[in-house]
């Protein structure tokens, strides 16, 4: 089964009321900020989407996504592939009132300015927000021992090498 390109953009309002779903792909070529901010992306994103419409009547936009990217350990520098997943739900702010009533539940998110969602940066988006904070292998995997790097006080072994100190001749100066 081949899977659909998802498209670029979408008019959530009339999406919603059809009840929608959308399960796609999004190619790596589309992906150019991903890329730019990861080592590079290895395949298509996979993503899954559904339109709904709320107990409020509220545009209700859900889904899940997952691409492969390579990142750098930031322990070792090598580069290594990683699983990104991620899960949204968002409705899109037609107004300040809308934006007030939204449940707290919902991520808020604009239209462009023909009143359209570009489903493509979201879920860019999502997946940048996906990353983590500071990319490192497993400790199984990675070529650097996570008990060899020291934080705090040094080893007992670096203390007793210890050279004399030079102005330690100064003291007889004080007396």
């Amino acid at each position: 089964m081949q899977k659909e390109k998802i498209p670029r953009t979408v008019d959530p309002a009339r999406t919603a009321q059809k009840r929608l779903s959308m399960d796609g792909i999004i190619q790596v070529s589309l992906l150019k900020r991903l890329t730019e901010t990861t080592e590079g992306v290895k395949r298509d994103a996979q993503v899954s989407m559904s339109f709904e419409l709320d107990e409020q009547r509220l545009v209700v936009i859900s889904g899940k996504a997952n691409v492969e990217v390579d990142l750098e350990c930031q322990r070792c520098n090598e580069v290594f592939a990683h699983e990104c997943d991620v899960q949204f739900t968002y409705t899109p702010v037609y107004s300040e009132k809308s934006e007030e009533e939204a449940p707290e539940e919902y991520d808020l998110v604009d239209l462009n300015e023909y009143g359209e969602l570009d489903l493509i940066q979201l879920v860019e988006d999502e997946f940048i927000l996906g990353l983590p904070q500071i990319a490192m292998h497993d400790d199984a995997k990675c070529s650097v021992n996570s008990n060899n790097l020291v934080f705090g006080e040094l080893p007992k072994e670096i203390e007793e090498d210890k050279k004399p100190n030079p102005f330690d001749v100064l003291k007889n100066l004080k007396k």
